[in-house]
């Protein structure tokens, strides 16, 4: 939940120094519901997460948090060091 929490907030930060969101599908969602669009976006994947999670043997579940963990850890870094190199 923290790297969920960590990508939206540096986002839109980042949105608000001029930055663009480089994701197409992020585009879509910011062009379309602004801030809505982005936590609809999100919402839409923790809900795919937790809909295949159970398809998962019991000793592989902890791969489907990872998987969401993972890229939005990226994004955070990536988006923590624009932000920082615009505004610094």
């Amino acid at each position: 939940m923290l790297t969920l929490i960590g990508d939206i907030v540096t986002t839109l930060v980042g949105l608000q120094l001029g930055l663009v969101e480089s994701n197409p599908v992020g585009q879509h969602a910011l062009a379309n519901g602004g801030l809505v669009g982005i936590l609809t976006l999100k919402a839409g994947a923790i809900g795919v997460g937790l809909a295949c999670r159970p398809l998962c043997p019991r000793s592989y579940q902890f791969i489907v948090p990872a998987c969401l963990a993972l890229p939005w850890s990226i994004a955070v870094v990536l988006n923590s060091w624009l932000i920082l190199s615009v505004a610094g």
